[in-house]
């Protein structure tokens, strides 16, 4: 989920399998034969070479239907859940790490089940994802699209009140909106064959959350700012470790992306950066902790990435101004983390009614006006403003960048764990 700063997918099988993968398995050439008995080794090795560093795709157990609905924690009864991309940290980090490697394995031990929490999570948004890339079409309304796949991770993560479910609401931002649009009742948007959507979308288990996001596309002339958008997100991860300043790695995302042009109806712009939207570390229960991962240059030179850290590296993009504002009717909400107003303090019988939905079904989860449609809530719209006036709810509008640009988005969830850095939300598609 996107935070201000003051934040053509692959296709694949109805039915696929991913292995999780060795890097040493996946560097032996596999030798075959001709007729005569020449081994072709050399061919299968220059192909090889071509793919920088290829993502480690996760293990991803077969479905038995084409719509995915077997629970995770169902299809790994072990509650071994497969990794995300492992990474190395820098050179002098790497022998830091090897001189106290006891010590280093020691601590992840001790917070096993976080990571579990996550990779579960994480899975259920591979399947659910890859799910979407196949069945979106041009012409189905932003509300069939957040449906279908709102309830196929629900069945995923075997949603459970707070302790699994939705970590926030499906962002289908179209075109010139960067993020935070869902559609509320009555709208009727249509997804067109030229418009450019950003989906992003959360889960958790037990509040360990997975923020990760994707931009699909029908028309190829959109595959420049796709790819400026992923190569810099790309380029967050990689720089992305302990110790390191986060102004540093808004920088070389800043470089990557705008090093990449898109034509567009005969006119050249280039990419640009949107400077005011941001990554950020994330926490239990809580998509902001804290700190944002910048993707421009400047900013605070003092923060730094810690060791334990979990955070969203997602980087946007945009044909226009590179600068979003608050604009359309709101959607998207979120109590504050740091409220602490109680229900005793509300005169309004409605508003104390509406909070204490709020508190039983999201707490400090961001939610929507579909999902308190969903939970049979009528006539709340007073109730919600009262409590956003209050400080008690925060209002996240749609950010939109001038009209008539299109704006592209990525986003990973990694965690930096003592020994390595891990990709969690990796997958065979991106």
């Amino acid at each position: 989920m996107t935070t201000i700063a003051t934040t053509t997918p692959t296709t694949t099988p109805l039915i696929s399998t991913l292995t999780l993968s060795s890097s040493e398995d996946e560097d032996k050439p596999v030798a075959t034969t001709t007729e005569t008995g020449e081994k072709k080794k050399k061919k299968r090795n220059r192909n090889k070479k071509k793919v920088a560093n290829p993502p480690v795709a996760p293990s991803t157990l077969t479905q038995t239907t084409p719509t995915p609905t077997i629970p995770i924690d169902t299809l790994y009864p072990t509650k071994n859940f497969p990794e995300g991309q492992l990474i190395d940290y820098a050179p002098q980090r790497k022998n830091f790490i090897l001189e106290n490697l006891a010590e280093k394995k020691a601590m992840e031990k001790l917070v096993e089940e976080n990571y579990q929490d996550l990779r579960r999570a994480a899975e259920a948004h591979r399947q659910t994802r890859q799910h979407i890339q196949r069945w979106i079409q041009p012409g189905q309304t932003m509300t069939q699209i957040c449906e279908e796949l709102e309830t196929t991770a629900r069945k995923l993560i075997n949603e459970s009140g707070l302790d699994a479910g939705l970590a926030f609401p499906t962002g289908c931002s179209l075109n010139h909106v960067a993020a935070h649009y869902t559609p509320n009742a009555g709208d009727t948007t249509v997804l067109g064959v030229d418009d450019v959507c950003k989906i992003d979308f959360g889960t958790h288990v037990n509040g360990r959350i997975i923020d990760c996001a994707f931009t699909h596309t029908f028309n190829p002339r959109y595959d420049p700012l796709l790819k400026a958008v992923q190569e810099a997100t790309e380029t967050g991860i990689r720089e992305a470790g302990i110790d390191v300043r986060l102004c540093d790695i808004g920088a070389s995302i800043q470089e990557v992306m705008e090093s990449y042009e898109v034509e567009l109806d005969g006119k050249n712009y280039q990419v640009k950066a949107i400077r005011n939207l941001n990554g950020h570390s994330i926490d239990q229960y809580r998509i902001h902790a804290g700190k944002t991962v910048p993707i421009v240059k400047g900013g605070e030179q003092s923060s730094r990435m810690e060791e334990g850290e979990v955070y969203a590296i997602e980087t946007f993009g945009s044909t226009g101004k590179g600068h979003v504002h608050d604009d359309m009717e709101t959607s998207h909400y979120m109590k504050n983390f740091t409220t602490t107003t109680p229900l005793s303090s509300l005169r309004s019988p409605k508003s104390k009614q509406l909070l204490s939905v709020i508190n039983t079904n999201f707490s400090t989860l961001a939610f929507c006006r579909r999902w308190l449609d969903r939970l049979g809530q009528q006539k709340y719209l007073l109730s919600l403003k009262d409590l956003c006036d209050k400080g008690i709810v925060d209002a996240y509008p749609p950010l939109c960048d001038q009209k008539g640009c299109f704006t592209a988005q990525y986003e990973h969830t990694i965690i930096l764990r003592p020994t390595c850095k891990e990709v969690v939300s990796r997958g065979g598609d991106y």
